[in-house]
């Protein structure tokens, strides 16, 4: 019990930080843009087949938190790109930030 205390002082500041929209566009430049729309004027490709990050992010209940759920949940129809809960994070505040355009 006594080693639970250093550690919630090492995570809890780093679970408090803010996710990093800038970041999250870097990410999804290097992951996303090949099947995903990933902002209004590209990045990515420009067809129906997959959801742009805009319709996402517009989608009803789709929260940054539930962005980042399902980026690390694995899916059969999207690559398993093993992010880390910070990348997830960004990643989820950068599609978030594309629906409010």
């Amino acid at each position: 019990m006594r080693w639970m205390l250093p550690l919630l002082a090492v995570v809890l500041p780093l679970a408090a930080q803010a996710a990093d929209a800038t970041e999250g566009r870097r990410l999804a430049e290097q992951w996303c843009a090949n099947c995903h729309r990933i902002a209004t004027n590209g990045p990515g490709p420009a067809t129906d087949a997959v959801p742009g990050f805009a319709a996402i992010a517009a989608r009803l209940g789709m929260t940054e938190e539930a962005i980042a759920t399902f980026l690390r949940t694995p899916h059969a129809s999207m690559p398993d790109h093993g992010l880390t809960l910070r990348q997830a994070q960004d990643l989820a505040a950068f599609v978030k930030a594309q629906g409010a355009r």
